[in-house]
């Protein structure tokens, strides 16, 4: 497969692209491989939930 660009999950539609697609403000990325991009949510529930208990920890 030629190697057109990045990997990004887009939230508008809700599913992975590669390459030129929708506009930077409705997606997630980049990312470089196809499965990081699937993971953006749950990579992202992930970071916040790790900010919320460090902002507990800190008051």
């Amino acid at each position: 497969m030629k190697d057109d660009g990045d990997w990004w999950f887009c939230l508008k539609h809700m599913k992975v692209e590669h390459g030129v697609g929708c506009p930077g403000k409705d997606r997630m990325g980049p990312y470089e491989s196809e499965t990081a991009a699937a993971g953006a949510l749950e990579l992202a529930r992930q970071r916040n939930e790790a900010w919320r208990e460090q902002d507990r920890d800190d008051n």
